[in-house]
């Protein structure tokens, strides 16, 4: 979706703070928050692209104003209640709603490394034929869903070559709003600079996306 997640491109928001032997997290809270996200996406109530659109659902204002955990936060809040593990009551109170069922928990201490060393795994090894093939000229098509998307505003409607062909991955656009999965094949797409930023950016640069089948079409 058009949001202000997709900064991609975008001008006046300030230079990015680098910050020396920066540590995995600021504050004990922030660690919680991320064991919790895991511990509750073990359910399989949803699904990767789902967690990533639920921010993108975050209210503008709340979402340059939060910090990075704090729009993790946020999601799981959402998520939980919009899949019924908990209600909005229960997380105002902080206490589970007399007579609720105690459930038990999918992810335990044993499989807490194995989650955080794979992650989810997109990659389907069904047997779908590529559109587009190493060094063919494509463009991008110039959407603009209300649903969420991995297609950047900024590389719409420009043109591009294909530099590599991954293979077969879920559809992200879809199985974000569980509409299926729809498996297709992901390129490495090369972008001369100029191309998405024009006449400013230096001729020898390049930018490469990683693009799906539905986001291009022949040039």
């Amino acid at each position: 979706m058009n949001g202000v997640h997709d900064m991609g491109g975008m001008q006046d928001m300030g230079p990015i703070q680098y910050e020396k032997n920066e540590p995995v997290f600021h504050a004990s809270w922030e660690g919680r928050v991320r064991a919790l996200a895991h511990a509750m996406a073990a359910w399989g109530k949803w699904n990767l692209d789902a967690d990533r659109f639920e921010g993108e659902l975050i209210p503008p204002g709340e979402y340059l104003r939060e910090s990075y955990y704090e729009r993790w936060f946020a999601v799981l809040v959402a998520l939980v209640v919009k899949h019924g593990l908990v209600t909005a009551a229960e997380v105002e109170s902080g206490k589970p709603a007399a007579g609720s069922l105690k459930a038990t928990p999918p992810l335990h201490a044993a499989g807490v490394l194995p989650v955080l060393t794979t992650g989810a795994v997109s990659s389907r090894d069904v047997p779908v034929a590529p559109h587009f093939k190493v060094s063919q000229h494509v463009r991008t098509r110039n959407i603009n869903p209300a649903g969420h998307t991995r297609l950047p505003r900024y590389a719409r409607g420009k043109f591009g070559t294909i530099e590599r062909d991954y293979g077969v991955f879920v559809f992200p656009d879809t199985n974000a709003e569980f509409l299926g999965e729809k498996p297709q094949h992901v390129y490495s797409v090369r972008f001369a600079a100029r191309e998405l930023w024009g006449g400013q950016a230096q001729p020898q640069d390049a930018v490469y996306l990683d693009l799906w089948d539905d986001y291009l079409e022949s040039a």
